[in-house]
C-alpha cells in the first residue's frame, strides 16, 4: 500500500431521497446523458456551417422523436447484455434480477448494440441516412460515458487493480474481494473509473468536435462514427489494463479482461467503415 495514498471520498450513492422515491446518482448519469445527447446533436443539425449546401438530412424533430428509441436502446441493450454476458449465473438463480437497475449492472457494449438497433429500425422508418443520423448521436455519446464514469466513482464501483501509485485508493466496498484474494482490506487501488472518463470521455469527445468543428467531418457520413468507434475501443481497451475484471468473470486468458475482447471488434469495425467511408467520398469527389 501507498504510504500517501490518497482518501477514497466516501459519496452518498442516493441524490435525493423523497419516501420510497430515491434519485441516484447512477441513474441521474444515464438520464442527463441522453438528454445532453440530445441537446448537442440539435445543436449540430441546426448549424448550417458543418453540413454541406443542402444542410443536414436529419431535423430537431428527428432527434426528439428518438430519444424514447434510444433510451428503450440503452437500458434494455445494457441490463440485458450485462445479465446474460457478465453475470448469468446472478440472473438464473434470481431471475426477478434482471430488473433491478438500481442496483448497477449496465455494460457499455450491451447499450451500444442496443443503440445501433434503435437507430436502424428508426433511420428505416423515418427513412433518413443512415450514417448522418449516427454521426450526430455518436458526437455526443463520449460525454455521456465520462459522466457514467464519474457516476461509477461516486458509487464506489468498478475500482481499479491493486496499485502502490501516489494517488491510488483504497475503496471500502472492495474490503472483502482484497481479503478473499489474501491482501491487506485496505489495499489501495488505481481510481480507474477516472481513468476511463478522461480517456472514454474527454479525450474521444475533444478529438470527435476537432473533427466536426475543423475538418467538417459531418459532411463525410460515417467518418464521426467510425472515429468513435476506434476511439471509444481503444481507450477501453487501455484503460482496462488498470481496472479490476469483474470478480464472477476474472481474467479470461492470459491477462485479457471481457472488456478488451469486447472492445476488439468495435475498433476493427471503425477501421473498416473508416475506409470504406473514405474511399466512398473520393470516388464521389472525383465523379463531380
Amino acid at each position: 500500500m501507498s504510504l500517501f495514498a490518497l482518501t477514497y471520498p466516501t459519496f452518498n450513492p442516493v441524490l435525493i431521497e423523497i419516501g420510497p422515491l430515491a434519485i441516484r446518482w447512477y441513474a441521474l448519469a444515464y438520464i442527463f446523458g441522453i438528454l445532453f445527447v440530445w441537446w448537442y446533436a440539435a445543436r449540430l443539425v441546426s448549424n448550417p456551417k458543418l453540413w454541406g449546401p443542402d444542410g443536414s438530412p436529419v431535423t430537431r424533430k428527428h432527434l426528439g422523436d428518438f430519444v424514447i428509441w434510444a433510451t428503450v436502446g440503452i437500458i434494455a441493450g445494457g441490463r440485458l447484455f450485462y445479465v446474460f454476458v457478465y453475470d448469468f449465473p446472478q440472473f438464473r438463480a434470481d431471475p426477478i434480477s434482471v430488473f433491478q437497475l438500481w442496483e448497477g449492472g449496465m455494460s457499455f457494449h450491451g447499450a451500444f448494440l442496443g443503440v445501433v438497433i434503435a437507430l436502424l429500425l428508426f433511420a428505416w422508418r423515418k427513412r433518413l441516412p443512415l450514417w448522418s443520423l449516427v454521426d450526430v448521436v455518436a458526437a455526443g455519446v463520449p460525454l455521456t460515458l465520462f459522466f457514467g464514469r464519474i457516476a461509477n466513482f461516486i458509487n464506489g464501483e468498478l475500482w481499479g487493480r491493486v496499485s502502490d501509485a501516489p494517488w491510488a485508493m483504497a475503496f471500502p466496498a472492495a474490503t472483502a474481494e482484497n481479503l478473499a484474494a489474501g491482501l491487506p482490506p485496505d489495499a489501495t487501488r488505481h481510481p480507474s473509473q477516472l481513468y476511463e472518463a478522461f480517456l472514454e470521455g474527454a479525450v474521444v469527445f475533444t478529438i470527435l468536435c476537432i473533427l466536426i468543428y475543423r475538418f467538417k467531418a459531418l459532411r463525410r457520413p460515417g467518418v464521426v462514427s467510425a472515429v468513435f468507434a476506434i476511439g471509444y475501443g481503444t481507450a477501453r481497451i487501455i484503460g482496462e489494463f488498470f481496472r479490476e475484471p469483474d470478480v464472477q468473470l476474472g481474467f479470461i486468458s492470459g491477462g485479457v479482461t471481457m472488456g478488451q475482447i469486447l472492445s476488439v471488434p468495435m475498433v476493427i469495425a471503425g477501421i473498416i467503415l473508416l475506409v470504406w467511408t473514405t474511399r466512398r467520398h473520393r470516388a464521389t469527389a472525383a465523379a463531380e
